[in-house]
C-alpha cells in the first residue's frame, strides 16, 4: 500500500466547508474511480491548515491522483481559496491496522 498526504496551509478559514463540500462532491468520486484507490480522507487542522490522506496499491497510482487533485483544484477554481501548493509526503505504508469501524 502506498500513502500520499499533502498539506495545505493558508487556507481562507471562511471557505473550510466550501471545500469539503466540494471534495465530497466532485473530488470523492474522481479519485474512487482510480485503479488502486484505496480510501482517502480529508483533515481540517483548523487556523487555515487542512490534510489530505490518499491510499493507493502503488506509487504510480498515487502519483496520478496528484494529477486529478491539481486538475480539481484548477476546475474548481480553489485558487484563491486554497493560495499556497501543497507540502507532500508520499511513501511505502510499512505498518498500518483498521478494525472496519471508521465513521465520519
Amino acid at each position: 500500500m502506498h500513502a500520499i498526504v499533502r498539506s495545505y496551509e493558508g487556507i481562507d478559514s471562511t471557505k473550510t466547508d466550501e471545500v469539503t463540500r466540494k471534495v465530497n462532491e466532485s473530488l470523492l468520486p474522481r479519485l474512487n474511480n482510480l485503479p488502486g484507490f484505496s480510501g482517502y480522507f480529508l483533515i481540517d487542522a483548523g487556523s487555515g491548515v487542512m490534510t489530505s490522506v490518499g491510499l493507493f496499491d502503488t506509487s504510480a497510482q498515487a502519483d496520478e491522483s496528484t494529477r486529478i487533485v491539481t486538475n480539481w483544484l484548477r476546475d474548481e477554481k480553489l485558487d484563491a481559496v486554497i493560495p499556497n501548493t501543497p507540502k507532500i509526503a508520499t511513501g511505502n505504508v510499512v505498518a498500518h491496522k483498521t478494525n472496519g469501524a471508521f465513521k465520519a
